[in-house]
């Protein structure tokens, strides 16, 4: 049989990366052997996660319909998968009308990636986990600012300008400043004093960004000061009731919003289908990507547990690694046709982008031992590109 079906399952940033790179290295096999792809997601086009934030903000679309990416041989599924069978090798999902649908398969990759962990129910306040709760979000804001301008009381009016950002990852500190700027720009549209907003920012750490030096958590402390954004160190809120917000350190807040942006788990659908998993929900793969185990199976992106065999380093949940992974995968499916000997994973250099709102931006890597730290519009062009191109816009 010359035509192979590569299933990949999840549209994300890396899910699509690596549909990208298998495509590419592949049209030219020298078995001469095609490959049909099928990408498939829950999703009815790629949500850019990185972007999260923006639709809290402002009314941003950051779904790209998957006609953006239509090309010859790729068929985009869109459907939930409900099992696996690895010695048939097919899988089962349920479409959007309800129907279990079976797909066999020769290649299946499965980069399903994170989702953004929820606090308890009782915890109150609202988590920044997709596009409609950015939504929700950006329209609760703006009708407690519109409520401010007839609220006489100054107590009342302060709640009201008033939101806690509850947990400070690179996700919680580029949503605190886009939410101070915004509404502060809301505040002076409305004749509201833009100074009386007030944002802060929950850490459960001694300091900002501790995946580099202190003086970059210092920059970012400065810098997210000058956005009108408070961050509050050594605290956690332990939840939300009736605009109390609750912190780990005795304190109290106020508030008219409390959202919580406290982190990444890989996806819970991995637990459902079968394959060998780390104690935190990773699958396992070796050096090359490949699932233990299980034969002509891939796994990358943040749903992997990637190990760096010459450092023992594990990959982080970024969409830089993960891109990265599926650029390497793309060389290792095509080594495995062929029956050579394949590439095998490698940590990719420490380099991070903060977006601070539009022209305002930190970059940060580390070079021959030294930090390299941009701020200002370059970086915030720099992470403008990095989210387009992570996107393939």
């Amino acid at each position: 049989m010359n035509e192979l079906t590569c299933i990949i399952i999840g549209g994300g940033h890396t899910g699509l990366a690596a549909l990208k790179a298998i495509k590419s290295t592949t049209q030219s096999m020298m078995n001469g052997r095609k490959i049909r792809f099928i990408l498939l997601d829950r999703q009815s086009g790629h949500v850019r996660k990185v972007m999260m934030f923006r639709p809290a903000v402002s009314e941003e679309e950051i779904m790209v319909p998957w006609t953006h990416y239509f090309s010859e041989g790729v068929d985009f599924v869109q459907g939930t998968v409900t099992s696996v069978d690895y010695e048939k090798k097919r899988i089962r999902y349920t479409d959007v009308q309800g129907n279990g649908i079976l797909v066999p398969y020769h290649l299946l990759i499965v980069a399903v990636g994170s989702i953004v962990r929820r606090p308890n129910s009782s915890q109150g306040g609202i988590a920044l986990t997709d596009p409609q709760a950015a939504a929700n979000i950006r329209e609760y804001w703006r009708q407690n600012l519109w409520k401010a301008v007839d609220e006489t009381v100054p107590e009342k009016r302060k709640r009201l300008m008033t939101i806690a950002v509850a947990g400070a990852g690179i996700s919680g500190i580029e949503t605190s400043a886009e939410l101070a700027l915004a509404m502060r720009k809301e505040a002076s549209a409305l004749r509201l004093n833009p100074s009386d907003i007030a944002v802060y920012l929950l850490n459960a750490k001694e300091y900002l960004f501790p995946e580099g030096p202190y003086k970059v958590g210092r920059k970012l402390n400065l810098m997210l000061s000058e956005c009108g954004v408070t961050v509050l160190h050594n605290c956690k809120a332990i939840r939300e009731e009736a605009g109390v917000v609750r912190l780990s350190n005795g304190d109290s807040l106020e508030v008219g919003q409390c959202i919580w942006t406290i982190g990444l788990m890989p996806n819970p659908i991995l637990r459902s289908m079968g394959l060998p998993l780390s104690p935190d929900g990773q699958v396992l793969v070796d050096e090359s990507y490949r699932v233990q185990g299980v034969p002509d199976v891939y796994s990358i992106g943040d749903c992997a547990k990637i190990v760096d065999p010459s450092t023992s380093k594990s990959d982080q949940m970024t969409c830089k690694e993960g891109g990265m992974q599926a650029r390497r995968l793309g060389d290792i499916v095509l080594a495995d046709l062929e029956g050579r000997p394949a590439p095998i994973h490698k940590s990719m250099m420490d380099v991070y982008g903060i977006g601070l709102g539009k022209d305002r931006g930190l970059v940060w890597t580390r070079k021959w031992g030294l930090d390299i730290i941009i701020t200002g519009k370059l970086a915030w062009k720099l992470k403008k590109v990095s989210w387009d191109s992570a996107s393939f816009l």
